[in-house]
């Protein structure tokens, strides 16, 4: 253990170099949170390395081709050929590191229960290469209380908190393909595990954003990312209740809600569609149902929610079914093509998508599955394998029905109206959409 004259020079020595904008900056994890953090680190002048275990992903950004979609190429090379940005497949980097920043994912168990094996990982990498003097912020999302209890033990067993190491949580809020919102103008949530800490990591992140939000501990922060992510979910929740409810009283929901959101005060609008996709909505509510049960608190909305989206794939199928019998044919043996398997709108992730689950359960329905998307060449995600038919040589009337699950700004929704024989618009895009059992028309909604 130091004494406290050699805590307080490496203190005082971090500050300077944050504030000089001279700390070398680890950031672990090289996906879509770690490459556009590292970026805008790099862009206001910090020395970065981008460490991940994947050589591919360090072999792409050392020769500035990026894989981000947010990121350009020409983005990336500049930062590259300035000397501040690099990647890294070693975790002997982290020798060098100043500060350590953990872009890392934490996806669920089967059992649909926190998995932290990669922020273990990660952690157990920076304690391995430790040294006086840094500081280290765990960006990935998690439950409250993960910092407090599983990274700072790790990261102060041989050094003293808030005096020869500091920690923090600020949560992620990467939105991919957001044009308006990207880092460095999206304000940053910082919780630090003591006010050193915190006074350290706001001085860090104050450099790359526009606004840093500071609250009062690490668990708040944490809960922070949770809520954000459950206030979404649970309401894509209730739309995707509402859709059907009002397909019973043949009403476009659609309809009802661009009508309800010309409220100026107190709506805010919510849209149905074929589920929840990406790495945080369908995840982050139950990394905090998880937490709520260890306290023996029951979390009613978010399971609720849950149920909800989770069940919506199952239900386009079976809207596909009605729709196809209503018209005198059967699924079985159709000939369907899904528009669009990312998750949203205008980018290529289809982590969690949907559409993918929609394609399973029509196949398992007896339909022959065929997908199309301008962003996504192939899946083979969840069971789920094929190539997709490249958007410039689709004939939608060649299929039996049509299933628009992503709304791609590319598609053209007046041509898929009118050529396709069937079309089942699970985005409430297509014009000519129908809600009740009024099928005079050959589109229809959830």
């Amino acid at each position: 253990m130091q004494c406290k004259t050699e805590r307080d020079l490496a203190s005082n020595e971090l500050m300077a170099k944050i504030q000089a904008r001279q700390a070398h900056v680890v950031v672990i994890g090289a996906g879509y949170v770690g490459v556009p953090l590292a970026v805008e680190l790099a862009e206001a002048g910090v020395k970065v390395t981008a460490y991940d275990k994947d050589p591919r992903k360090v072999d792409l950004l050392n020769a500035g081709e990026s894989y981000i979609e947010d990121i350009p190429s020409t983005q990336l090379r500049s930062c590259v050929s300035t000397g501040l940005l690099s990647g890294a497949n070693e975790a002997h980097c982290l020798r060098e590191a100043d500060v350590v920043l953990v872009c890392v994912p934490t996806p669920l168990t089967r059992s649909k229960e926190p998995d932290l094996s990669y922020v273990e990982a990660a952690i157990s990498d920076v304690v391995a290469h430790q040294h006086p003097g840094m500081l280290v912020v765990l960006e990935s999302t998690t439950y409250p209380g993960t910092t407090r209890e599983v990274v700072v033990p790790l990261l102060t067993e041989r050094f003293e908190l808030g005096e020869d190491v500091f920690v923090a949580f600020s949560p992620e809020r990467v939105d991919p393909g957001n044009k308006v919102y990207q880092t460095r103008n999206t304000p940053k949530v910082v919780g630090g595990a003591s006010p050193a800490c915190q006074k350290v990591a706001t001085a860090l992140y104050g450099h790359v954003v526009d606004r840093v939000v500071p609250v009062s501990s690490t668990d708040a922060a944490e809960m922070v990312k949770l809520v954000e992510n459950t206030f979404r979910a649970v309401n894509v929740g209730l739309v995707n209740e509402l859709a059907q409810v009002s397909r019973a009283l043949r009403v476009d929901i659609a309809e009802v809600i661009d009508a309800a959101a010309t409220k100026p005060f107190g709506f805010m609008p919510f849209y149905p569609g074929p589920g929840l996709g990406g790495h945080c909505i369908p995840i982050d509510p139950l990394y905090l149902a998880w937490k709520l049960r260890t306290l023996n608190h029951e979390s009613r909305f978010v399971a609720l929610a849950d149920q909800v989206n989770s069940g919506m794939p199952r239900h386009v199928a079976r809207r596909a079914m009605e729709l196809m019998s209503a018209h005198g044919k059967a699924l079985r043996g159709a000939r369907v093509l899904v528009a669009g398997v990312a998750y949203k709108r205008d980018i290529s992730d289809v982590r969690e998508s949907p559409a993918i689950d929609v394609i399973r359960e029509l196949t398992q329905s007896g339909a022959r599955v065929e997908f199309v998307d301008p962003h996504v060449r192939e899946i083979n995600e969840h069971g789920v394998a094929l190539r997709g038919v490249p958007e410039g040589h689709v004939d939608y009337g060649d299929y039996d029905l049509v299933v628009v699950t992503t709304n791609h700004s590319s598609f053209d929704y007046e041509e898929i109206a009118r050529r396709a024989r069937l079309v089942l618009d699970t985005r409430s895009t297509v014009p000519g959409r129908r809600a009740g059992e009024d099928w005079d028309h050959n589109v229809a909604v959830l």
